[in-house]
C-alpha cells in the first residue's frame, strides 16, 4: 500500500475482502442447521459500513502487514460485533425493530433463533483466530489476539457496558459516568479492532502500540459522541436504525446531556486527541486519520 493511498481507495477493497472471507467462514445456509445459519448470515452478510474492520485494516496496513493475515482478525471483529446487535437488538435489552436497514435478527427469525445465532457468531470469531490458516503468525500472537477481544467483548468490556446502559435507563448519567459506559460499551471493540491489526506485526514497538491504543481511545469516544447526536437528528433511512430509540429509552446520551454544540465541540475534542496521537506515531498513517474524521464526522 502507498502511503498516498485514500480512504475512498481503500475501504472499497476491504470491503470486497472482508465479505468474500465472510462469506466463506460462516457455514452455508443449506447446512444443517438451516435456520440458526440463515440467521448467521443473514446478520452478517451484505450490510453495514465495517467500520471496526477498516479500522483493523488501516492499522495493520499502517504498520506492514499483509492483508491476508489481516482479513481474519476484521473477519473475527465483524463476528463479534454482528453478534453484538443481534442481541442489542433483542426485547430484553433494547428492543429495537430495525437494523442496517431491515427487521432486526429476532424479527426476521425468532427471538431464540437469534440468541443463539448471536452465541455462534461470537464462538466463530474466536474459532477464526484459533484455526485459520492464513492468519500467519505465532501462536503466542494468536492467543494474545484471542484475550485482547475476549477482553473487548466480556465484563470490563461490551457486556459490562451493556449491563450499566440498561441498569442507567431513565437515570441522569454524570458526563463522567457516561464517558466510562461508552468506553465499555462501544470503545472496548474499536480499541480490540486498532490493537490487532497492530499486533499483527509480530515486532511492533510498544510505544507505537501505546500511541494507537490513545488514538483507538479517543476514536471510540468520539465515535459514540457522534452516535448520540445522529440517534436524534439523522435520517433513519441512512441511519439504518429506528430514529430516536435512546430518547425513547429514557438513556442518557451526550446530546441530552451537553446538547447538540456542546457534544459536537466534544466530540471535535476526540478528532483532535485521535489526530494528536497519530501525530506521535514514527510512521505516516493517513488512513487512520481519515477514519478518525469518518467516525467523529460523519453524517449516517
Amino acid at each position: 500500500m502507498r502511503n498516498t493511498d485514500s480512504l475512498q481507495n481503500r475501504w472499497p477493497i476491504w470491503l470486497e475482502r472482508l465479505e468474500d472471507k465472510l462469506n466463506r467462514v460462516l457455514p452455508g445456509g443449506e447446512q444443517s442447521p438451516e435456520h440458526l445459519h440463515q440467521a448467521m448470515r443473514y446478520a452478517v452478510l451484505g450490510s453495514g459500513k465495517r467500520f471496526r474492520a477498516a479500522l483493523v485494516y488501516a492499522t495493520g496496513e499502517s504498520v506492514g502487514v499483509d492483508l491476508n493475515i489481516l482479513d481474519v482478525p476484521a473477519c473475527a471483529i465483524e463476528l463479534v460485533h454482528a453478534f453484538s446487535l443481534i442481541h442489542d437488538d433483542l426485547p430484553a435489552m433494547d428492543d429495537d425493530a430495525v437494523r442496517r436497514g431491515k427487521p432486526s435478527c429476532h424479527l426476521a427469525f425468532d427471538e431464540a433463533t437469534a440468541i443463539l445465532a448471536g452465541d455462534a457468531l461470537q464462538t466463530l470469531a474466536f474459532e477464526s483466530i484459533a484455526d485459520d490458516a492464513y492468519l500467519d503468525v505465532s501462536d503466542a500472537t494468536r492467543l494474545k489476539m484471542i484475550t485482547i477481544l475476549a477482553q473487548a467483548v466480556g465484563s470490563q468490556g461490551m457486556a459490562g457496558g451493556q449491563v450499566i446502559d440498561l441498569q442507567s435507563t431513565n437515570q441522569a448519567l454524570s458526563e463522567s459516568a457516561l464517558k466510562a459506559l461508552h468506553e465499555m460499551k462501544t470503545g472496548a471493540l474499536i480499541s480490540a479492532s486498532v490493537i490487532l491489526g497492530a499486533i499483527a506485526n509480530e515486532s511492533i514497538n510498544p510505544k507505537l502500540l501505546d500511541a494507537l491504543q490513545r488514538y483507538a481511545g479517543a476514536v471510540g469516544l468520539g465515535f459514540q459522541i457522534a452516535d448520540d447526536i445522529l440517534d436524534e437528528i439523522s435520517d433513519p433511512a441512512l441511519l439504518g436504525k429506528s430514529q430516536g430509540a435512546d430518547k425513547r429509552h429514557g438513556k442518557s446520551t451526550y446530546l441530552s446531556l451537553l446538547g447538540e454544540r456542546t457534544a459536537r465541540q466534544a466530540a471535535e475534542t476526540q478528532l483532535t486527541l485521535a489526530k494528536q496521537a497519530l501525530q506521535a506515531l514514527p510512521l505516516e498513517a493517513p488512513l487512520l486519520n481519515e477514519l478518525a474524521q469518518f467516525a467523529i464526522q460523519r453524517r449516517y
